[in-house]
């Protein structure tokens, strides 16, 4: 371990690794280091008895939930946009020839009490009992300007600068309904809250176009996709590449303490009375806690079930439950995934209800996504507080991702990883692949 590395990696959370897996492809000398003996942080997937054991203490599973080995239940479940940034980084990398996909059978969003198949094109949108039959006709005008909007063609523009015109501007434009632009905002642009209403509504119509050719893509059910088995082979297929390009893993080492010089700037990091030197450290926040703040708290239940959710007929599925539907200052997410993706046996369905806690109360906060599941065999509530970097990595080195935020998809996580890269190496990553590069790693 007394070498001298580019950079140290320390924790093996999925953002971690992607970086670690980047960086290792650039050529950089990569040491990754975890104090677990497991990969995946605090994104690891759990078998029936590590979930039994995390909440339920010292407690053995019941015998008619099935085998626990053939649980993968991920503590930070997230589907991915079939044309988005993950599954471009994924293809970028190569990583997918250690992965098989499937599509997620349904999005659906909450809507005046009731869960409704989110519509992304004009023709989904005519048939849609979100809306009422004027309301229809103007979804889909709109839905045709954001399918026709090319940035780079003023021509698609009908005259109005997106870069000025706010995403309420717009959506006033084409006289739609609140509930209308409730499920365009957060079930289809997948914003958290609705800051966007007064933002440029360019980004909004970015979003749009990314859900409809996600779609599109698969011509199936929704824009998602997931891993079979689930998201713990995201971070070990990361480690493989990272260990291909000559990146070096150590898990189970304890108490990994960052050393810094006097001036302020890592120079390595010490475990067991060894140090390993280093330009540039990476990490998860456990890491640096006097270089982090607390930006809010998850909250979430975790049911074992027996069922598809009522009224999905879905065996994965993703629904969005909008702020505005439930009172709230934030979305409530619900994923759903079951043995047809392999993270439960014959007949299981994993479901998981996650929002941005607002108070103490966790299982009145997320009862209205709860009550939707219907029946439950097992349900653990749980916690985590969520931290965001303070430091300046200019001077100190120190290269700090953000914790897990409350929604069911990757998009927000990409975005870190990809904006830590251009500040670790001062380059962006290079993302326009062909993407049917990948059909031969996914299951349809």
């Amino acid at each position: 371990m007394d070498e001298e590395y580019d950079v140290i990696v320390l924790g093996t959370g999925l953002k971690e690794c992607i970086l670690s897996g980047l960086l290792s492809v650039d050529g950089l000398k990569v040491l990754h280091m975890d104090r677990n003996d497991y990969y995946g942080g605090d994104s690891t997937s759990l078998n029936l008895n590590q979930l039994w054991k995390r909440f339920r203490g010292e407690d053995k599973p019941p015998a008619h939930l099935g085998a626990s080995r053939d649980y993968n239940v991920d503590m930070v479940p997230k589907f991915m946009m079939a044309n988005g940034t993950l599954v471009r980084t994924l293809i970028h990398t190569d990583v997918t020839k250690y992965l098989s996909f499937k599509a997620v059978d349904g999005s659906f969003v909450f809507s005046k009490g009731k869960i409704y198949k989110v519509p992304a094109t004009d023709m989904e949108a005519l048939k849609s009992p979100l809306m009422g039959l004027l309301e229809k006709r103007r979804a889909r005008n709109f839905f045709i300007y954001v399918q026709d909007y090319n940035e780079a063609d003023p021509k698609t523009h009908k005259g109005l600068d997106l870069t000025v015109l706010t995403t309420k501007e717009l959506i006033t434009k084409h006289g739609l309904s609140d509930d209308t632009v409730d499920f365009i905002g957060h079930a289809l642009a997948l914003h958290r809250d609705d800051r966007h209403l007064n933002e440029p509504a360019l980004d909004t119509v970015k979003r749009m176009k990314l859900y409809s050719e996600s779609l599109a893509r698969f011509q199936g059910l929704s824009p998602y996709i997931y891993p079979l088995y689930g998201l713990g082979e995201l971070p070990q297929a990361f480690a493989r590449l990272s260990a291909v390009y000559g990146g070096t893993y150590m898990l189970n080492k304890p108490e990994c303490k960052v050393e810094f010089d006097m001036e302020g700037k890592v120079c390595g990091v010490t475990s067991e009375g060894e140090t390993a030197k280093c330009k540039k450290v990476v990490c998860d926040p456990s890491y640096l806690t006097n270089k982090v703040r607390k930006i809010g708290k998850v909250a979430r239940a975790i049911a074992i079930m027996s069922h598809p959710i009522p009224n999905t007929d879905a065996h994965s599925v993703q629904i969005i439950l909008p702020q505005k539907q439930l009172g709230r200052k934030s979305d409530m997410y619900i994923f759903c995934c079951s043995y047809t993706h392999n993270v439960a046996p014959k007949g299981k369905f994993i479901a998981f209800v996650s929002t941005e806690a607002e108070s103490d109360d966790i299982r009145s906060e997320l009862m209205p996504g709860v009550d939707l599941l219907g029946p439950i065999d097992e349900l653990f509530f749980d916690m985590y507080d969520r931290y965001e970097p303070v430091n300046e990595p200019s001077l100190d080195n120190c290269f700090i991702s953000t914790s897990y935020d409350a929604t069911t998809h990757f998009e927000t996580t990409v975005t870190d990883v990809l904006n830590m890269y251009t500040m670790i190496t001062g380059k962006t990553v290079d993302l326009s692949v062909d993407l049917s590069a990948a059909s031969a790693a996914e299951e349809y």
